[in-house]
């Protein structure tokens, strides 16, 4: 009896260490491997259920594009270090300017998408023109030398009977119209 009771408690150790495992990797499947933000899968999979709770119960939200302008220039100026400390710079730019109910994410490279839960167009609008102005207002600081930043923000309200494409191809080609306005 003894003897099974061990390894009962042995089996109840092993199980406890694989869930915290299994735990640590979730996190680090839905963590952008460069900033401390969400990556795309875990965005899509909160975009999704924001578009289903638009269906559903009416309930009002929105998506913005974000997108880093000239970060190429960046990188090509400066090197790879100051393009990543810019993209960390920007993530923790957004991360501050959001609600704590928000999700900001890197979605891919030089772009970002942020989900503002509870929130109609007019005031998406207004948070995305808030996020623009902080962002070439608030300098890249590579000791000593300052980098101008800027982005392009496309905004997007989810509605009922949307789905994840149909919002994030409208917050995309709004985006492309803020820039082309930016240019």
């Amino acid at each position: 009896m003894r003897r099974l009771a061990d390894e009962n408690a042995l089996l109840r150790a092993s199980i406890a260490e694989l869930r915290d495992r299994m735990t640590q990797l979730e996190a680090l499947a839905d963590t952008d491997t460069l900033t401390p933000l969400p990556n795309r899968r875990r965005f899509l999979r909160e975009l999704e259920r924001a578009v289903a709770q638009a269906s559903r119960h009416g309930t009002p939200a929105a998506m913005l594009y974000v997108d880093l302008d000239s970060l190429k220039t960046i990188n090509d100026r400066h090197g790879h270090f100051a393009g990543d400390a810019a993209l960390i710079h920007v993530a923790k730019l957004l991360s501050g300017l959001i609600r704590s109910t928000d999700i900001a994410a890197r979605i891919g490279g030089d772009e970002f998408a942020l989900l503002l839960d509870h929130l109609d167009l007019e005031s998406a609008i207004d948070t995305a023109e808030r996020i623009a102005r902080c962002v070439a207002s608030t300098p890249l600081d590579l000791g000593g030398t300052f980098i101008q930043l800027q982005a392009s923000i496309g905004t997007a309200a989810i509605n009922a009977g949307d789905s994840v494409d149909d919002v994030m191809q409208r917050a995309d080609r709004n985006m492309y119209v803020a820039k082309a306005a930016a240019a």
